[in-house]
Formats: structure tokens, sequence, C-alpha cells
């Protein structure tokens, strides 16, 4: 994926250049501005019919994600079509190929190009019941080429090496090595309320982890005294 990133560092824009025929598929509503390119709308599935439908709105259901996917093709040479995360933070690329495969967190993709694939894998109903990784499913990436993923703050990646687990707090999880094997439970004490934390995320194996520095839950509890209410 040929792209650069434009404007300030915390509320960048990816600007993605494309070829004639040259497709990228993006984050549903994401899109900025383009100029040569066709943009198109399909379900959410491989499928065609019926099953495409289905499966379409399965994963709407059980992921979080879209019913709908977007697909930006170019129709003339120096075709360029930018886009940005609906929250302020980095932009940044992941290299896919056979032995780089993530998992994302739910709403961390923005974009990927055609040589990028991926499927929902199931994630069993604890950590769908405890986690904010995508319901009963987590995105799986696979294949090779680029992806483009987004953060709340800074993107901060850290290593996870054999008989040393990461701990990372639940809402501070971008993307991660599939290869990783992880669990969701509580920090300590009733749901943390005897430290102050909550949900955490333990990686096991020998992998990578990608952390965003900024919380929207942290921030949200933070602005709730400040909001209006009913009473004034």
């Amino acid at each position: 994926m040929r792209f650069v990133l434009t404007g300030d560092s915390d509320c960048p824009i990816a600007r993605i250049a494309l070829s004639q025929g040259e497709s990228v598929r993006t984050e549903s509503g994401s899109m900025v501005y383009s100029r040569g390119v066709e943009i198109s709308g399909g379900l959410n599935s491989r499928k065609k019919g019926l099953g495409g439908v289905l499966g379409a709105i399965g994963r709407s259901i059980t992921s979080g994600e879209s019913m709908f996917v977007t697909t930006a093709t170019g129709t003339a040479s120096g075709a360029e079509i930018a886009v940005a995360p609906s929250i302020p933070g980095k932009i940044v690329e992941l290299a896919v190929d056979g032995a780089h495969q993530y998992r994302l967190n739910t709403g961390a993709f923005l974009a990927c190009d055609e040589g990028v694939d991926y499927t929902m894998v199931s994630q069993g109903i604890s950590k769908a019941l405890f986690g904010n990784t995508g319901g009963l499913f987590v995105m799986e990436v696979h294949g090779e080429g680029s992806l483009l993923v987004s953060a709340f703050g800074d993107v901060l990646p850290l290593d996870v090496v054999p008989e040393e687990p990461l701990v990372v707090d639940n809402e501070h999880v971008v993307a991660w090595d599939s290869d990783l094997e992880y669990h969701i439970e509580v920090a300590s004490g009733m749901f943390g309320f005897t430290t102050g934390e909550g949900l955490v995320n333990t990686f096991t194996g020998s992998g990578r982890v990608y952390v965003q520095t900024r919380s929207l839950a942290n921030l949200a509890q933070a602005m709730h005294p400040y909001l209006p209410t009913a009473s004034n």
C-alpha cells in the first residue's frame, strides 16, 4: 500500500495512492476525500446470495462490525483516497505476511490493500462476556500486504517472550500476533474495585502486542461529572 500520513501527529489522515484498477478496503465512513476513485459498498462477506446476507448479519451481531464493507478502486492513474479514524490518535501500518498475522481489537481496523483478507475467529464465550475484543468473534487478518490500524493516543509495540506473560488493560489493546495465547480476567477484587483496575488481557507465548496510550472509557468517565444532566 502506497500512502503518506498528513495532518498533525494527533489527528492524521492517511492519503492512499491507487493505480488504475487497484483497490483498497476501508472502514465504513472513514473517507475524508477522494479523486479518480470509484467507491462501492457490499456485504461484509465473501459469500453470495442468502449465505452472504446471513454471514454479514452474523458478523454485525457477534462482532460489532458493519454489515457492509467499502472498497475504493482507482479509475485513472494518480488516483487517491484519504481516510481517517473517528477518534484522535495515531495511524500505524502493520505488514502482513506468512510470519506476521494479527488479531484486531474492536475499532482498530482502518484500511487494507488487496493482498490482505480477514476472517472472524471465535474467541470463546468467556472472553466474549468479559472482553471488548469483538464480542464472540475477533478479526484475524491474513495474506500478504499492508494493514492500517488506528488508536486513541499513541501506539506502542510490546514484545512477549516465553515464560514472561504480558498483562495489558483491556481498553488499551489494539492488535496482537495471532500466534499469542491470551485470556481476559478481572485485574483484582470484584471487577477491580480494590485497585481501581478493570479487565485485563494476559498474553503468553512469543510475539508482539500493540497498545494505545489512551482509553476512551477512561476519557468518558473523566468527562462524566462535567456533562449536563436532565436536572440541570
